[in-house]
């Protein structure tokens, strides 16, 4: 199979506009966005800032599109999902690869219904800290892809053409033994760092800093290990003591993606992580105090902005 050259990427936010400026800067590369309506005509003129350099990565409209991509990276937040499927599904082709680096374990379901599954690899993306910030996208840490199949015996998108395609974006990549125990891991981090830097309004810095940001990570995360153990996830305490490791590596002024909504009065991504914790902690019979006490916070502060 040929290499991948054509890239779409839906998204055009922090994380997309980071994996968008790695893709264009190195060789080989044919890089757009995806998108329609409004969305598309802000974006067809606009010049993309990302660090200090300038890019004009050209916008597709999904009704469009000239021949398939290779791969698409799906970089949406979880309620745009669902009205974007229908474009990502009119860039797949044949031989297209799909590889979602959305939070949460919902995304893939929603994109192999519309798609196909055997276009799927199940991904997720680590410690990269890439903001919003003064009219400019910025990131110290371009983080890891991880990326695999559901289980050991799926069918789906070759990995090494995938690999190979990451690798020459110079993004940091790896598949692990496990998929499902990774994206439970992140999912983990998410219902963490995300969701108490958002009510704590503070940077990475703070949690670096302080054991009692610290300590109310660990309580969030907590519940998620509880979770896995009931569905059969592998997750110990002994993986938040490992985010903690990835966390101290991060710019101190960093922000998630979470406390970023929160600043510009946007819709957070709790249903996702809090509320799925207490929707599973209902399922299994698990206490979940804590998420559910970040539930509640989030939505009033979402209610504040009137979302």
């Amino acid at each position: 199979m040929t290499a991948i050259r054509k890239v779409s990427i839906v998204g055009a936010g922090a994380m997309g506009a980071a994996y968008a400026a790695m893709f264009t800067d190195a060789a080989g590369f044919s890089v757009s966005f995806v998108a329609r309506g409004e969305r598309y005509e802000r974006l067809k003129n606009k010049t993309l800032t990302v660090k200090t350099r300038l890019y004009n990565v050209p916008v597709v409209h999904p009704d469009k599109v000239p021949e398939p991509a290779d791969l698409i990276l799906v970089a949406l937040k979880h309620h745009h999902l669902d009205a974007a499927v229908v474009d990502i599904a009119a860039l797949a082709g044949k031989d297209t690869a799909i590889l979602s680096v959305m939070n949460g374990l919902e995304s893939e379901a929603t994109i192999g219904a519309a798609c196909g599954m055997d276009k799927l690899v199940y991904a997720i993306a680590v410690g990269i800290d890439a903001m919003h910030e003064n009219d400019r996208f910025i990131y110290a840490n371009p983080g890891t892809i991880i990326f695999g199949p559901f289980k050991k015996d799926a069918k789906g998108p070759s990995l090494e053409r995938i690999g190979e395609a990451l690798n020459r974006a110079g993004i940091p990549n790896e598949v692990p033994a496990d998929m499902m125990r990774a994206m439970w891991w992140k999912f983990m981090i998410n219902v963490g760092i995300n969701q108490a830097s958002a009510v704590l309004r503070a940077p990475y810095g703070v949690f670096q800093s302080s054991p009692e940001a610290r300590a109310l990570i660990r309580s969030l995360m907590g519940e998620v290990v509880a979770l896995a153990k009931k569905a059969g996830i592998g997750l110990t305490e002994a993986d938040i003591d490992e985010w903690d490791t990835i966390m101290n590596t991060l710019s101190p002024t960093g922000k998630t993606s979470m406390l970023q909504d929160v600043e510009a009065g946007r819709k957070t991504e709790v249903e996702i992580f809090a509320g799925t914790v207490v929707s599973l902690g209902k399922e299994y019979d698990v206490p979940t105090p804590v998420n559910a006490t970040m539930l509640r916070i989030i939505k009033v502060i979402e209610h504040k902005y009137g979302i």
